[in-house]
């Protein structure tokens, strides 16, 4: 199996300073804490790098010190970051990982949104670090390489949490998601990456996006800022078939939950729901009301409660 190296946080620029900005990225948990009034200590959390393949790297956030009881996997154009507040209130051992080409992680050989790729990388990850078969929450494409990952690897996955996303989502659904994702490649400064987030996400404040862009984007020698996950050039590989995802949900011995966001922004649909209950009756839906497709920046709190019941 592949190897991993853990990154202490003495080891991290502690004072990275990127031009007028200076990230940290384990020193902004007490905004979190103040912005959703949590009374809460902030656990040790450490950085991994798991190596899937020589030379190339998954990386992930580790909270507490023993072994995780959770796994949790973000969406496209995100990073482990984007459960900073969910982790916080749940106050138990997991781990967060960056899907390869997001975050820290490097790109897999066939692009960022390559799910069978990531389930293939981020399995080999958790059976280094997992001890037996572990609660798996998924958003979004981390939804989708999770049901991957259960299916083909029950040794490592208990039950499954679906955030925002099952097998019916299409473009169509997502196309407000993907006009964000697919914008500018570069940015002249760090004002304009958060006036253009702002644009997009007018619910949420200013400072959780100001705090989001710092984990999710980096500055270029030149200046510029780009998001992480658009930092590797795109590859021409086509990517393994993914084939029938609605069976593999249907194949899956575990229990299954969805986290549906009832606000505008979920990808979600009725008709998403009930395939899912047609196709597993037993499985249990959750409607987070005041979510749209990120629950866990939107209700981060009620995503913990969520997790807390049924993982």
């Amino acid at each position: 199996m592949g190897r991993f190296t853990l990154i202490s946080l003495s080891a991290v620029p502690y004072d990275l300073v990127m031009g007028a900005v200076s990230y940290n990225e384990f020193a902004m948990f007490h905004e979190n804490i103040g912005e959703w009034q949590l009374d809460v200590a902030i656990p040790t959390v450490s950085r991994r790098n798991f190596e899937v393949e020589p030379g190339r790297v998954v990386s992930a956030l580790v909270w507490g010190q023993s072994a995780p009881t959770l796994a949790m996997i973000h969406g496209g154009g995100q990073n482990a970051h984007t459960f900073d507040t969910v982790a916080l209130a749940l106050q138990r051992p997991l781990i967060a990982f960056d899907l390869p080409g997001h975050g820290h992680s490097d790109a897999g050989p066939y692009g960022s949104s390559a799910t069978m790729g990531h389930a293939h990388d981020v399995a080999a990850a958790m059976s280094e670090i997992v001890r037996e078969p572990t609660p798996l929450v998924g958003m979004s494409l981390g939804g989708m390489t999770s049901i991957v990952i259960a299916h083909e690897h029950p040794e490592l996955v208990s039950s499954l949490m679906l955030i925002d996303v099952t097998p019916g989502v299409n473009a169509d659904k997502a196309k407000h998601i993907m006009n964000f994702l697919n914008g500018p490649t570069s940015f002249e400064d760090f004002d304009s990456l958060l006036a253009r987030t702002m644009e997009h996400n007018p619910t949420r404040s200013e400072s959780s996006l100001r705090r989001g862009i710092l984990h999710n984007a980096v500055q270029q020698d030149d200046g510029t800022w780009v998001w992480r996950h658009q930092r590797f050039a795109k590859s021409d590989l086509a990517g393994p078939d993914l084939g029938d995802m609605w069976q593999r949900i249907s194949e899956l011995t575990q229990p299954v939950t969805l986290i549906r966001g009832m606000a505008p922004g979920s990808v979600v649909d009725d008709e998403d729901e009930a395939e899912l209950l047609r196709r597993r009756p037993d499985a249990v839906v959750v409607h987070i009301q005041g979510a749209g497709h990120s629950v866990q920046g939107d209700q981060p709190l009620e995503l913990a409660a969520a997790i807390t019941r049924y993982c």
